[in-house]
């Protein structure tokens, strides 16, 4: 496996992880009602603190985003 190869796939992991997290955030702003009456079903939440979760959920996982897939990317062209 090339160092090409790596930098190839660590970008294309950036790239579907970001759609996963756009996915995210417009199914909760468009339809957030929705998901916490589906998701009340099983876990009984306050809008406010179901929100909350929601919000620290989407920037843990933009962070891994940077951490695992960006930076080492970032990386991998500095140095080839």
């Amino acid at each position: 496996m090339t160092v090409d190869t790596i930098r190839d796939a660590l970008l294309w992991c950036a790239v579907i992880n970001y759609a996963i997290l756009l996915w995210w955030f417009l199914m909760f702003s468009l339809a957030g009602d929705w998901m916490h009456r589906f998701h009340g079903r099983w876990f009984h939440l306050p809008a406010e603190r179901f929100d909350a979760i929601h919000y620290a959920g989407m920037a843990i996982y933009k962070i891994g985003i940077f951490l695992f897939n960006l930076v080492p990317w970032i990386a991998l062209r500095i140095v080839g």
